[in-house]
């Protein structure tokens, strides 16, 4: 007798596959080349951890882990989140601060196979559910506080959110939740083998339309790009990198960062404030070498060098990306520190150009580096994809070992950002000199980028027309000195005109990452419009910025 019933019973939605495929012939390629060499990041930890095991790895606050605790730790958290029922290749949203847990955590994603989904200590619910979804995410690790935030009334409202998401564990005091603390497992269970080619985490974007892509790196063309920058940075096992930035940003993971100084056995010093004062008391105790900023910090660690009573002598050099160094801020820079500086420019996506350390002032100064990898394929093309001459400012369009073929579950972010014959579509208008050095010239699209974080003007009007006092908004950059670039909300009112206070208090409300909240609201009768009343909004942008800048100067 047959028993089953005929009912149709609803099915859970199938889980996307992570991947990152290149081309046959590329694959040959950087196989050849050497660049990609079959490592993964638990076999290259694992090694550390036998080679150098007496070593200190990791300081953070009063915490210091050899590279034998460091293993161990990461073997007990790996191994006790499989026996939570997580399984290799789960996806596991991971938010810390530069706290001691952060970095033993995501090594111990490494060990069981876990995709690590890193979010900022500064996402809020919009963004972290955001991710969840996104990447079909089955578990959210945070610590318990970071500056002044409680990250459980986050994780009760993603678990309410996302029911996907079956597993918090928390740093601290965990409530209902598990602790991290709690984990345990046996180390057998962890996988002894993985995949070199597989997603080994996925990183946010900047987000340049909307809220953030998810970018799958693999082992392969990740642990290529920090290694061959470790050799173009200077980074040995005698080097002390400090992680003054925050350690899930793409800049000081991995350029060379904290997972180029762990693959060179050097020691990492995680600050947690990049504030002068408290940085430069880690230098003196650390010794540290090596250090990367956003040039604002910088800027404000040259000022504070001239009169600090640390010794932060040990500093070899100072590396400064997430946004443009201009020539005149470059040579404050110079002459403020005794150190050398290095200057960065990359993205999440792939890409890493550097000034070399041997190079010449003039190259330090005014370009922002060139190319970590001789197969980097760089083009630069005018608004109607033809190549343009070196000296000729275009689109910047990457294709090579370590640079992204698409983004994970976004087929209209992919339409957009990539050509058809896979080159990555930055966003950036660059030029090139004849020796192949990249001179940044600012971003082809809307775009604010803020001390280095990224906000996307686009993600914010949408938000700030959802306020019934809002009518329209646009939302621009406008140059800052300390920031960089800020943000300007141009609002017209529905109405009585609401106080700019009560906008901005609105929109920390809806969930947001503070850097989101608009620096200034403006108010505006009307926008300009066509003679149809359109116009698009890159245009409208570009007005209301130059308007903005012609009355401040009056």
């Amino acid at each position: 007798m047959n028993n089953t019933s005929s009912q149709t019973l609803p099915t859970a939605p199938t889980r996307l596959a992570l991947q990152q495929i290149w081309p046959d012939a590329l694959v040959a390629r950087y196989r050849a080349a050497g660049y990609w060499r079959g490592e993964t990041f638990a076999a290259f930890l694992r090694d550390r951890a036998a080679r150098f095991g007496d070593d200190i790895a990791v300081v953070a606050d009063e915490s210091r882990y050899s590279y034998a605790q460091l293993g161990h730790e990461a073997e007990r958290i790996g191994a006790g989140l499989l026996a939570q029922g997580l399984e290799p290749g789960d996806r596991v949203i991971v938010q810390f601060g530069n706290v001691a847990e952060f970095i033993p955590v995501v090594c111990g994603l490494f060990y069981a196979g876990l995709i690590p989904v890193y979010a900022l200590p500064a996402h809020r619910i919009t963004e972290i559910s955001h991710f969840a979804r996104k990447a079909q995410a089955s578990a959210y690790i945070a610590g318990q506080y970071y500056a002044g935030f409680d990250y459980r009334p986050l994780a009760r409202e993603l678990v309410n959110a996302v029911p996907d998401i079956q597993h918090v564990v928390i740093a601290g005091e965990a409530q209902e939740f598990t602790s991290l603390s709690a984990l345990d497992g046996h180390p057998d269970a962890l996988p002894d083998r993985q995949d070199p080619q597989a997603v080994a985490f996925l990183q946010i974007s900047g987000g340049s339309t909307g809220l953030s892509k998810l970018i799958p790196r693999t082992h392969d063309d990740y642990i290529y790009s920090f290694r061959a920058s470790n050799e173009l940075c200077g980074i040995t096992r005698n080097s002390v990198y400090m992680t003054a930035l925050p350690a899930a940003h793409n800049f000081p993971m991995s350029s060379p960062g904290w997972l180029g100084a762990l693959y060179a056995g050097a020691r990492v010093v995680l600050s947690p404030s990049a504030e002068p004062g408290a940085a430069f008391a880690l230098i003196e105790r650390e010794r540290v070498t090596c250090v990367g900023l956003v040039p604002p910090l910088a800027l404000l660690w040259a000022d504070a060098a001239t009169h600090t009573q640390h010794d932060i002598s040990s500093l070899e050099v100072m590396q400064v990306g997430g946004a443009k160094l201009v020539p005149e801020a470059a040579r404050r820079l110079v002459n403020g520190l005794d150190c050398k500086l290095q200057q960065v420019f990359g993205m999440a996506e792939g890409l890493v150009n550097y000034t070399r350390l041997d190079d010449a002032n003039d190259i330090i100064l005014n370009t922002q580096g060139r190319p970590i990898s001789p197969d980097d394929d760089i083009r630069i093309v005018d608004d109607n994809g033809q190549p343009v001459p070196d000296g000729t400012a275009g689109h910047l369009q990457i294709s090579g070992p370590y640079t992204i073929r698409g983004y994970h579950n976004d087929e209209a972010a992919n339409a957009r950002s990539f050509t058809a014959d896979g080159y990555y579509c930055t966003g950036d208008i660059v030029k090139r000199t004849q020796d192949g050095y990249l001179i940044v010239q600012g971003r082809a699209n809307d775009h604010i980028n803020r001390a280095g974080e990224k906000i996307s003007a686009e993600e914010i009007e949408d938000l700030l027309l959802g306020h019934p006092a809002v009518f329209d908004a646009a939302v621009v950059s406008i140059p800052d000195p300390y920031l960089g670039e800020r943000s300007c909300a141009f609002i017209i009112a529905r109405g009585e005109k609401p106080r700019a206070v009560a906008i901005k208090k609105w929109v920390r409300e809806q969930g947001l990452a503070a850097f989101k909240v608009p620096d200034q609201i403006v108010f505006a009768e009307a926008f300009d419009t066509t003679a149809v009343g359109k116009i698009s909004r890159r245009e409208l942008r570009a007005q209301l910025r130059q308007r903005f800048l012609e009355q401040e100067q009056d």
